[in-house]
């Protein structure tokens, strides 16, 4: 039986008869079936999605453009169904389900339904931010990382709104500021820091990393440093209820004062919206005003190098929080690769540790000679 019921893959026996009626026969049209038209049906609609998204960017790059200073109030409405879709096709498969139990497998055995619901609950104020499932992974120094898996519509959600931020934001962040960025990966960091080294006059390296940065970063201060740009406060708001969804760990519900989980979709941007305003511009406008001589500045997500042609380490780590550099002088470990610094003019001993960079000090300030000689001006 042609096309009854279960046999949504049999072919279907096209309408059109053939050209020529009678011995010989024209050659007939070919069916299609029902796989291929589903194939062609998804590749389309996935087609659309990609460029509303595309299209929502380059509006939102537009009005950026246009307002270098003002904050941008009208998002929200750029997210629509189809840029849901679209974020959603780009989530990973096989990820862990959140609190909710929901699969992408499952949620998308009835996608257009959900989406269209989720859709709706976004713009009138009804969606709500589910806690994250909070989960464990070691650590190189033997400690465990805290991660939050979210539920399937705040990834969705999360997604959305990261890709409309990311143009906003792409025209702010400086040049140094690397990781979780379009086309700016560890590699390009990599690449940058050796440049920097090789083409600069750096002795000094300053190796830090801002201490347990996800888990005690200040929702109140990062919302204050959203909204320096971000005008809608539709969005805001979403940003507030993922904040303060809370963690579901062993079966109980913990509510986060204070962080933003890692592993979440929206972590690494709004990561760097905050380290953008509390680092970045404040280590730009430290090399204007008090740098003498080179300096280059690396950074990927809260791990950060700053090199000096002469002895500002001790002032700049006063005001950065940091770890002293792991390993030998000379020897830095920047994104789990090693870089040996050598000197123009040959190698040379550079201290990457806060007790190296203070027996230099003491060395010069007693006149030790043997100290001075090592240690650059």
């Amino acid at each position: 039986m042609m096309n009854g019921a279960k046999k949504s893959d049999s072919l279907i026996i096209p309408a059109k008869p053939a050209n020529k009626a009678g011995p010989p026969a024209a050659e007939p049209v070919e069916g299609s079936s029902g796989t291929e038209r589903n194939a062609e049906l998804q590749s389309t609609v996935r087609t659309q999605s990609r460029e509303a998204v595309s299209q929502a960017q380059d509006r939102i790059r537009g009005a950026v453009t246009r307002n270098k200073k003002e904050k941008l109030t009208a998002l929200l409405h750029h997210i629509t169904v189809d840029v849901l879709r679209r974020v959603f096709f780009k989530l990973k498969k096989r990820a862990a389900p959140g609190v909710d139990g929901v699969t992408w497998e499952g949620y998308a055995a009835d996608l257009d339904r959900n989406l269209t619901d989720l859709h709706a609950r976004v713009h009138r104020g009804a969606y709500r931010a589910l806690p994250s499932r909070r989960r464990y992974i070691p650590k190189a120094d033997g400690k465990q990382r805290p991660l939050g898996i979210a539920a399937i519509e705040d990834k969705i959600v999360q997604a959305a709104v990261v890709a409309l931020l990311t143009p906003i934001y792409e025209a702010e962040f400086l040049g140094f500021s690397y990781g979780f960025r379009p086309g700016r990966s560890q590699h390009d960091a990599l690449d940058a820091l050796a440049y920097g080294i090789k083409a600069r006059k750096i002795n000094w390296i300053l190796d830090a990393d801002i201490s347990c940065f996800f888990d005690s970063l200040s929702p109140e201060w990062l919302v204050r440093l959203v909204e320096c740009r971000i005008g809608d406060q539709r969005i805001i708001r979403l940003i507030q209820k993922w904040l303060k969804a809370g963690v579901l760990e062993e079966g109980r519900l913990i509510e986060t004062m204070e962080g933003t989980p890692q592993g979440s979709v929206a972590s690494p941007l709004l990561a760097n919206v905050y380290l953008h305003y509390v680092y970045d511009l404040w280590v730009q406008q430290w090399r204007k005003r008090h740098a003498t001589g080179d300096m280059i500045v690396v950074r990927y997500a809260d791990d950060t190098i700053v090199g000096f042609q002469h002895r500002h380490v001790r002032q700049v780590r006063c005001r950065a929080p940091s770890r002293p550099g792991q390993g030998k002088a000379g020897n830095v470990r920047f994104l789990g690769v090693h870089t040996l610094l050598q000197h123009q003019e040959g190698q040379r001993r550079l201290p990457t540790r806060a007790q190296d960079t203070a027996k230099a000090d003491e060395g010069q300030a007693s006149g030790d000679q043997g100290n001075a000689a090592t240690a650059p001006a």
